[in-house]
């Protein structure tokens, strides 16, 4: 069902050759982009009505509007099951906690006398955010995405999520449902390239969506490629690729626990990565005997479970030593990686590639996919080794403030000069000199 990988007896390579040995999905986003741009172009010289036309091509609904009216948003909210609105009430009550704490304000740093550098921190004026649409529903993906520009004082938030033929076109109403609940009143019936388009240029009309600075969320290869397209344009969060988690186990570890954490990714998608590098064979013989059973009683197998755990991205990695161990996972860079070892959380101190960590038997990633109050929009692929999950810094931009005094410049104009000249920019200088009816003196 999951195959193995033994990197024991040898020493492991650095870097890249580390990185070449170990199990990822194919995921390519430059092949989808050639396939995205003409449906992007199209929604810029169209509008609304590529829009409309690619619902029907795509989702196979005819829609007659792509913008959400109030009362279906409303309504979602009235209709939803009582226990599910008490936990995406908890859910984004505990996400608030944390996102609340990551605001930051303006501070000034005194760096001469009279002279100042301010930096202060301002949210984008705008974001269109995606909520995913396909084999699932993911109301916790619009709480991910909402509660932090919310938290960071982003102004206008629109969230687009695809249209659903079960429900006459609208999306799936616990997203709506969720819009609902975090105060979220435009929302738009579009999946796919196309809303990231309708966000980056916007479109006119009665459903006229307006453009957005930034896009973020997940989504499948086509979100990912028109990200990539847009990029310049608009911010994005990151390229978002197939899921994955990795466990980092030894023998302490409850086989029943990391057979469960696995299986618990794989049903998202069969190009889902689950991944366990331990340096206990006991432990990972006993997992691969504790998928049987468990897969077998859950839902999705044959169209997701089964195929990711068997799929290339998916593997068992046996190493030497807890140290190799942390060697594999730097290296791999997961999107979610669980430490299920004696002492998780100084193991877990030591890692430095990772989306996010879960630290022990009782941090599994479900509860980060829902209510542990941190993001779940993370980074995949490997890009954890330079990217960071969501978060209110997402959507906040610095900027500094300069301020100097008439003799604070005076006083090191000289340098100013020196450098200028030595880049051979003398006008630079000249800038400089020119403030003053005096020669400046050489340093």
């Amino acid at each position: 069902m999951i195959s193995r990988i033994d990197l024991r007896g040898d020493t492991l390579p650095e870097g890249g050759a580390l990185r070449d040995l170990l199990p990822r999905a194919e995921f390519d986003v430059e092949a989808a982009l050639e396939k995205v741009r003409p449906i992007c172009e199209d929604v810029h010289h169209r509008g609304t009505a590529a829009l409309i036309e690619y619902a029907e091509k795509f989702d196979g609904v005819k829609l007659e509007r792509v913008r959400v009216p109030a009362e279906a948003l409303a309504e979602a909210l009235e209709q939803l099951d009582p226990q599910v609105r008490a936990a995406l009430e908890e859910s984004i009550r505990r996400a608030r906690i944390v996102h609340r704490a990551q605001r930051r304000t303006a501070h000034t740093t005194q760096v001469v006398r009279g002279g100042s550098v301010t930096e202060k921190w301002v949210p984008v004026d705008r974001v269109g955010l995606y909520a995913p649409g396909g084999r699932s529903v993911y109301p916790s993906s619009v709480i991910m995405n909402v509660v932090p520009a919310q938290e960071a004082g982003v102004g206008s938030i629109a969230l687009a999520s695809p249209p659903q033929a079960d429900f006459g076109g609208l999306p799936h109403p616990t997203i709506l449902a969720a819009c609902a609940l975090l105060g979220v009143d435009e929302v738009y019936a579009v999946g796919g390239a196309q809303a990231v388009a309708m966000f980056a240029y916007g479109t006119t009309g009665p459903d006229g969506c307006a453009p957005a600075n930034m896009v973020t969320g997940p989504g499948n290869v086509w979100v990912a490629a028109a990200k990539r397209y847009f990029t310049g344009r608009i911010g994005i969060d990151t390229e978002a690729g197939p899921t994955e988690i990795a466990v980092l186990a030894d023998d302490t570890a409850d086989p029943v626990h990391v057979a469960a954490d696995l299986i618990s990714q794989a049903e998202h998608d069969p190009l889902a990565a689950a991944v366990l590098v331990t340096d206990s064979l006991a432990l990972a013989e006993a997992v691969e005997k504790e998928l049987e059973p468990q897969v077998a009683a859950t839902k999705h197998i044959e169209d997701r479970i089964k195929p990711a755990l068997a799929g290339r991205q998916s593997a068992i990695v046996l190493v030497d030593s807890l140290e190799d161990g942390l060697k594999v996972v730097d290296a791999y860079g997961a999107e979610h990686l669980e430490i299920q070892t004696a002492d998780a959380a100084a193991v877990a101190d030591r890692v430095r590639n990772a989306g996010a960590i879960f630290v022990g038997p009782w941090s599994p990633v479900s509860l980060g996919d829902y209510c542990a109050g941190s993001n779940h929009v993370l980074p995949t692929g490997g890009c954890a080794c330079h990217s960071s999950g969501l978060s209110v810094q997402s959507f906040l931009r610095g900027i500094h403030i300069v301020d100097y005094t008439r003799d604070a410049l005076a006083e090191v104009t000289h340098h100013v000069v020196t450098l200028a000249e030595a880049e051979d920019l003398p006008a630079h200088g000249a800038a400089l000199k020119a403030r003053f009816s005096w020669k400046v003196p050489n340093a």
